[in-house]
């Protein structure tokens, strides 16, 4: 049997020091996963993990050079949330927190854009996120480096700068659920494949950014990435 058109590209995200790439089955986001950025989003307290979804071909890099992000249309107010992205390499479904490193195969740092105005208006409507967090090149991301290179996250550092001025800092302690806490969790509604990512939520700090801006991003001894936005054509 074939396919009716060719078929689409096999999404793909590069692994750190090796010719080989990722392949990315489904891409989770944890909503509102540290603290400060719970409390600028409006909530408090250790709520339970939320989750939402964007397309596995969201995802955008670049093998030389920034990586070129495209002002999306119909906002005026795209905003960046620089995450640790959580490579899944295994299969797991109903995960204890206990039994959850094994399924991580390696991080990377990744930036979760936002259409920030359309997604306030889809909260106050009650609506799907999916037009304010899912657009196309929505999740930018750093080569994936294996988790037996990364060693403990512990007390590891997360920034993002715009245009040399820091505007996310952070450490991946500050989390309000673990990796392993929340692949279990996320294991419990999904059943989690290899080539999943998990963005694991973002530290405060969030902010606008407008055409000609350059990001840089990165968390201590994962990587770091930069990009630099564009005009949409």
């Amino acid at each position: 049997m074939g396919f009716c058109f060719p078929a689409p590209a096999q999404p793909s995200v590069p692994i750190a020091g090796s010719p080989d790439a990722f392949p990315v089955h489904r891409i989770y986001c944890v909503g509102r996963n540290y603290a400060e950025h719970a409390r600028e989003m409006g909530a408090s307290g250790r709520e339970a993990p939320f989750f939402f979804c964007k397309p596995a071909d969201a995802v955008l890099y670049a093998a030389a050079g920034p990586i070129p992000i495209r002002y999306p249309d119909r906002t005026s107010d795209l905003q960046h949330e620089v995450e640790l992205v959580v490579a899944i390499g295994a299969p797991g479904y109903q995960v204890a927190v206990e039994d959850a490193a094994p399924l991580v195969w390696g991080y990377a740092v990744g930036i979760d854009l936002t259409r920030r105005d359309l997604q306030a208006d889809l909260k106050r409507l009650g609506r799907p996120w999916e037009i304010g967090k899912a657009f196309d090149g929505s999740a930018p991301i750093g080569a994936i480096r294996p988790a037996s290179q990364a060693g403990s996250l512990g007390e590891r550092g997360i920034w993002l700068d715009v245009n040399g001025q820091r505007r996310q800092r952070g450490q991946l302690s500050q989390m309000i659920w673990s990796v392993e806490e929340t692949i279990s969790e996320l294991s419990g509604f999904f059943e989690l494949a290899a080539g999943d990512l998990i963005f694991t939520g973002t530290p405060a700090g969030v902010g606008p950014l407008a055409r000609g801006d350059r990001i840089e991003a990165g968390i201590d001894g994962i990587g770091t990435i930069q990009a630099l936005v564009t005009d949409r054509r």
